[in-house]
């Protein structure tokens, strides 16, 4: 899923909040979540953080990256990719660095891709040639004959 040359750690599961669970509160760990019941508060986790079809997450999410095939509200951000699948719905402003979103998910929110350096917008500046040019052409604008 996220795996492209991250550390074993970071894919290694080291939470699961089950169908039949619920969670309220700050979780915090090394590894990744895995939320496939209720959650509400915050997740913080240097891994990926994996929200389940049947899930309903209310939290501000910290991870390396995140799929959602649930649903969620509240904040996301990732040094990596969110992941918003078929089954998806989000509405959460996000900060990430990849994002994809698969036919059938849902977004609303506010996102902020971060990483890339933002373009310069200016126009060509002239050069001393082209400078002359244009003094000549107003020159000579101004001196034109007028019928």
């Amino acid at each position: 899923m996220f795996g492209k040359g991250k550390s074993h750690s970071v894919d290694k599961i080291e939470a699961v909040i089950g169908s039949a669970a619920s969670f309220n509160g700050h979780l915090k760990c090394g590894g990744s979540v895995r939320i496939d019941g209720f959650c509400e508060g915050s997740i913080e986790t240097a891994g990926n953080v994996i929200i389940g079809e049947g899930a309903k997450v209310m939290a501000d999410i910290t991870a390396e990256n995140v799929s959602v095939s649930g649903a969620v509200k509240g904040t996301i951000t990732t040094r990596g990719r969110l992941e918003i699948l078929s089954t998806g719905r989000v509405w959460a402003d996000i900060a990430v660095t990849s994002f994809l979103i698969d036919d059938g998910g849902f977004f609303r929110g506010r996102s902020i891709m971060s990483i890339e350096p933002e373009p310069s917008f200016e126009g060509p500046q002239p050069t001393s040639e082209t400078d002359e040019a244009a003094k000549e052409a107003a020159e000579n604008e101004g001196t034109a004959e007028r019928p």
